[in-house]
């Protein structure tokens, strides 16, 4: 394996890095292709930036942060690229995670402005704290704290108490 600017650590980095940020991107986006999307994005801007990687304190750090703030950009994307057609050739089968627990804080989750979630998603699912979060998505620790707050409001409106979860079962 080569230095930290070399192609080949770059792969080794990616191997490493890729399951990760996918699982972001999958909580992000809410879509499996563009969550694919967001993270080879992600990636591309991080390889741009790979020979100055040796000045970094973590690359992996530094591509999550690329992630949210790519996600962050790509809040009035459009996607015209798609051709629709008059009819759908295939039909998918039932999905079995919609009305499991998860299903329903997912469906809950994707349900909240982009900023909540990215918030929700950083300090919950990537485990950050309050100031990385913030340093993370470029804002202060109380913005960060306010959309914790109304993020966590919303998912507790949104889903049906724990007990009633229970007794579905």
């Amino acid at each position: 394996m080569g230095t930290v600017g070399q192609p080949d650590s770059f792969e080794a980095f990616v191997g490493a890095v890729t399951p990760r940020l996918r699982r972001s991107a999958n909580l992000l986006t809410g879509d499996t292709a563009l969550a694919e999307d967001l993270v080879q994005t992600a990636l591309m801007k991080v390889f741009m930036r790979w020979g100055r990687s040796g000045g970094w304190a973590s690359p992996a750090a530094y591509a999550q942060r690329i992630l949210y703030t790519t996600f962050y950009a790509w809040s009035g994307r459009r996607w015209n690229v798609e051709v629709s057609t008059g009819h759908l050739p295939e039909h998918a089968g039932p999905d079995e995670l919609t009305d499991s627990d998860t299903g329903r804080v997912h469906t809950a989750l994707m349900s909240l402005p982009r900023r909540q979630r990215a918030v929700l998603v950083a300090r919950f699912f990537d485990d950050l704290s309050v100031e990385q979060t913030a340093d993370l998505l470029g804002t202060s620790p109380s913005n960060v704290k306010s959309h914790t707050a109304r993020g966590l409001a919303k998912l507790r409106l949104a889903l049906p108490s724990s007990e009633s979860l229970k007794e579905d079962r």
